[in-house]
């Protein structure tokens, strides 16, 4: 049984209080863009992505994000019996989170949607370095929205409608729906929620700043740095260069 869940969010606007009102003298807050960070995928069946291997950046915020969480049930049917027997519980099934992007390039007459669809097709096919090493694989994907991001997962569908075509029969506008497939279910000791929208922090890189450091002041544990090295792909943590955005993943997820 599967619970679909739409998140609405705005591309734009400004920041209101709880009054509903423009608060901080309406000042209109960055726009951060959506975009697809792809992961190099692991060596031997690991379930930790590796480091960030590209991108692929929304063109438009998307207006909606659906996110499907289900588990597996069973119920063994007792012959002769008047009504059926109860159901067991066989556990998660992978996590699904739908989103749509919009791509136009009317205005400038280019090729760039046909090349950012051929991006999200590559994300169906194994990179040429899993290939070699005989351990096929595509390229890991997480969802990130400013300080919104999602789980490792891969792309399991996309689906692309052209609307708009040069006289010469390039296409440019097109809508792609593209559906990301969570890469494992609930492991011991993982959140049962894991596969749902996390909002993480996001901390700008400053002169003095070290990931002991961060990890101290966010969690009070200096321990925790290696939860932020995961999420950011960083492989040297004593080399953080400055003015990077670093997610800070939420305190529940420093405590497992």
């Amino acid at each position: 049984m599967s619970s679909p869940i739409a998140f609405s969010a705005a591309g734009t606007g400004t920041t209101t209080g709880a009054g509903g009102g423009n608060s901080g003298g309406g000042v209109r807050p960055k726009l951060e863009h959506a975009y697809l960070e792809l992961r190099t995928p692991p060596p031997g069946g690991s379930l930790t992505p590796g480091a960030p291997c590209g991108r692929i950046d929304f063109q438009f915020n998307p207006k909606e994000l659906s996110l499907t969480k289900a588990a597996a049930w069973n119920r063994t049917p007792a012959k002769g019996a008047k009504s059926a027997g109860p159901p067991e519980y066989q556990g998660p099934q992978p996590s699904k989170l739908t989103v749509e992007m919009f791509f136009d390039a009317s205005a400038t007459q280019d090729t760039s949607v046909v090349t950012s669809v051929e991006q999200l097709f590559a994300c169906c096919v194994p990179t040429s370095e899993t290939r070699q090493a005989q351990r096929s694989s595509p390229p890991w994907v997480v969802f990130h929205w400013g300080g919104l991001t999602g789980f490792p997962g891969y792309v399991s569908q996309v689906q692309v409608k052209y609307s708009l075509f040069t006289t010469s029969g390039v296409p440019i506008r097109a809508t792609c729906q593209v559906t990301v497939e969570e890469i494992s279910g609930e492991t011991p000791g993982q959140n049962p929620t894991s596969g749902a929208l996390r909002p993480r922090r996001v901390h700008r890189v400053l002169s003095g700043d070290t990931l002991q450091a961060l990890a101290w002041q966010e969690y009070g544990d200096p321990a925790a740095w290696r939860l932020i090295a995961e999420a950011n792909g960083i492989d040297d943590p004593m080399r953080l260069a400055l003015g990077r955005e670093l997610l800070l993943p939420a305190r529940d997820e420093a405590g497992r």
